[in-house]
């Protein structure tokens, strides 16, 4: 490709930008790319751009070696999963959830919901046996998110502050919710 390709935004079909790039420029690989419908930058050989539809996963892996918040949502399993859903963590968790998603509104069956349904359970339940717990709402979060990101300083600051404003004692449980997330971002970026 010239100088003066790589620079200009491609305006054209995929194909038709495929067609330009002579199979010698990158040998074998450029021929085959050019069947296959694949534009390739001049500098490395990689691929730009598909002509064929890709697969499309509900919760696509992260970047390698990065905690999503489907992930510290689950780890918060591990740390408070006896502890009975209150309004706090219902609350942390819906903030998870929407950062997690990038949607405003609530699922119905997701995790949110369920966290916002036993916390009305849990206020009416004469004792601590009959709560739910947050084992019982985030076991297999991940799942039940249809996407997920790396969690970020912002995210645990936005989890965090949810969680505080819900709480009668304006705190966050020290191994809660927003613990987890917050583990998560300053882990993601020491990274």
């Amino acid at each position: 490709m010239s100088e003066d390709q790589v620079e200009k935004p491609t305006t054209n079909d995929v194909k038709e930008e495929a067609k330009k790039i002579p199979a010698t420029q990158g040998g074998v690989d450029a021929a085959d790319d050019k069947d296959k419908g694949v534009v390739t930058e001049a500098s490395g050989g990689q691929a730009e751009g598909e002509v064929n539809q890709k697969n499309v996963v509900a919760n696509p892996p992260a970047s390698e070696g990065t905690i999503t918040i489907g992930e510290a949502l689950e780890a918060a399993v591990l740390t408070a999963g006896n502890k009975p859903v209150e309004w706090s963590d219902a609350a942390a968790i819906q903030a998870a959830e929407v950062r997690a998603t990038g949607r405003t509104n609530i699922m119905p069956g997701g995790v949110a919901a369920s966290a916002q349904s036993a916390a009305t359970l849990n206020a009416r339940a004469n004792s601590d046996e009959e709560k739910t717990t947050l084992a019982d709402v985030l076991t297999g979060a991940r799942g039940k998110l249809p996407s997920d990101k790396p969690a970020t300083r912002k995210d645990a600051e936005g989890v965090t502050g949810a969680e505080m404003r819900n709480d009668p004692h304006l705190t966050t449980y020290p191994t809660g919710v927003a613990a987890s997330v917050a583990a998560a971002a300053r882990i993601n970026q020491s990274k």
